[in-house]
């Protein structure tokens, strides 16, 4: 992808969207794109910490590895998002593994010239600190939902999100693609896949969602808000 390209994708991130063309070509000079095959890593929990990517086309899933190896999805990322998040303001290495889960490609950002940018253009700054603003009021929403709310809650917290981040909606109707397995669910709440396969069993004869063949899930919002009162 050539400069002119990386500045269109660039462009349609909310984080650039308010900068003039020199601002934006400033960012666009220091970045590169590189593309990913499915399977392959962009990084690994832990390792120095050097760049912030923004998803042109693809799949990435963050996630974090306990000393058991056992898994737990933080995010599904896909064209339009940006990761991770504390680049811009964390020191050391990347808090999770980023994996490529369809071909992918990637503009890549290096913080440390980035930096130099952000201090020349104090509003970029500010706009930066409202994405992460956002992004920690999210992660906080989820603690919140593992601390508070036993899995049935979870799991309809999380089938909320998930349709409003990647489903579509109309007339309050979502539609979420089956792209997540249950082994998917599960570790994205920090359960077992036969409790979240259950719970969609249930889910299906009490009519609160429908499942078709190709695992496409439809359900009314306001039915499973209930569901949390």
């Amino acid at each position: 992808m050539k400069s002119p390209e990386i500045k269109n994708v660039l462009a349609e991130f909310s984080l650039f969207r308010s900068l003039d063309e020199d601002e934006l070509q400033k960012i666009v000079d220091i970045s590169i794109s590189r593309d990913w095959n499915r399977g392959s890593h962009v990084f690994m929990q832990d390792d120095p910490l050097e760049n912030v990517y923004f998803i042109h086309s693809g799949k990435v899933k963050i996630y974090k590895s306990d000393i058991n190896g056992k898994e737990q999805i933080v995010a599904i990322l896909k064209k339009g998002e940006m990761f991770p998040h504390v680049g811009f303001f964390r020191k050391g290495g990347y808090p999770a593994y980023a994996e490529v889960l369809e071909a992918t490609t990637l503009v890549v950002v290096p913080i440390l010239p980035f930096e130099k940018v952000l201090i020349e253009n104090p509003t970029l700054c500010i706009k930066v600190f409202n994405v992460l603003s956002e992004k920690i009021v999210d992660l906080q929403d989820r603690l919140e939902a593992q601390i508070l709310n036993n899995t049935y809650e979870q799991i309809i917290k999380l089938l909320i999100r998930l349709a409003k981040l990647h489903g579509k909606e109309t007339n309050g109707i979502f539609t979420l693609n089956g792209e997540f397995t249950n082994k998917d669910l599960a570790n994205m709440i920090g359960t077992t896949r036969e409790t979240v396969s259950r719970t969609l069993t249930k889910m299906k004869k009490e009519e609160l969602i429908e499942v078709d063949s190709n695992g496409t899930m439809t359900f009314v919002l306001d039915d499973l808000l209930e569901e949390l009162i």
